[in-house]
């Protein structure tokens, strides 16, 4: 896709996918090496829209004890029904490398696509002003699940997705390579971390001018 947009700060907000405990820590039940190792790239992207402005939106995936709330996603993968992600546990809470700060919105959801039966749509449509976010960062993790996903979601709504390669973990170097391929042919651009700030830069030099 050409890039016939650049990321605005003003019109931004950043989208942080699923960074639980049960994600990222080693040895936890939903482990993602990938994420853990790109956790520096994600908290500059956190620490350079915080200083631009730009809204801090945080997913987390949450399983329940009492019944099974999401019976396609256990269905396809049994583990999750004894183990991972469960609502109150600490597995289930964002890492502390990347703690959500007290103004910031946290999102929980029970399907891939963030957008789905949840509040996300409206949160971006207002936490600016009425309508004013009109593009979505993406880093976090699954790449090629929750960020996958949650990028489709956003383009169906006619925002534009800023999708961060370096800032996003996928279970293979493949995957990531795969899922990176198909958002920037089809549903947004992929960027990386060092490309994401100086687009935000140039747009805080534009608003200063």
């Amino acid at each position: 896709m050409n890039a016939k947009w650049r990321v605005n700060p003003q019109n931004a907000a950043l989208l942080v996918i699923d960074m639980q405990k049960d994600f990222v820590l080693e040895g936890y039940p939903m482990e993602v090496p990938m994420a853990r190792r790109r956790l520096p790239a994600m908290q500059e992207v956190i620490a350079e829209c915080r200083a631009s402005g730009i809204p801090v939106v945080y997913t987390r995936h949450i399983l329940l004890d009492a019944f099974d709330v999401s019976p396609l996603e256990s269905a396809y993968n049994p583990a999750l029904l004894s183990a991972g992600l469960r609502k109150g546990t600490s597995g289930s809470q964002v890492v502390d490398d990347l703690r959500p700060e007290p103004d910031d919105v946290v999102i929980q959801k029970h399907r891939y696509d963030a957008f789905h039966n949840t509040q996300l749509e409206n949160v971006l449509t207002s936490i600016s002003g009425l309508r004013q976010v009109d593009t979505v960062i993406v880093i976090g993790t699954l790449t090629e699940v929750c960020c996958d996903s949650t990028a489709r979601g956003a383009y169906m709504r006619d925002f534009k997705v800023a999708f961060v390669a370096d800032a996003t973990g996928a279970r293979s170097d493949e995957a990531q390579r795969a899922t990176e391929n198909t958002i920037g042919t089809f549903f947004g651009r992929v960027l990386t971390t060092r490309e994401l700030v100086a687009e935000i830069h140039e747009g805080r030099e534009g608003r200063a001018a």
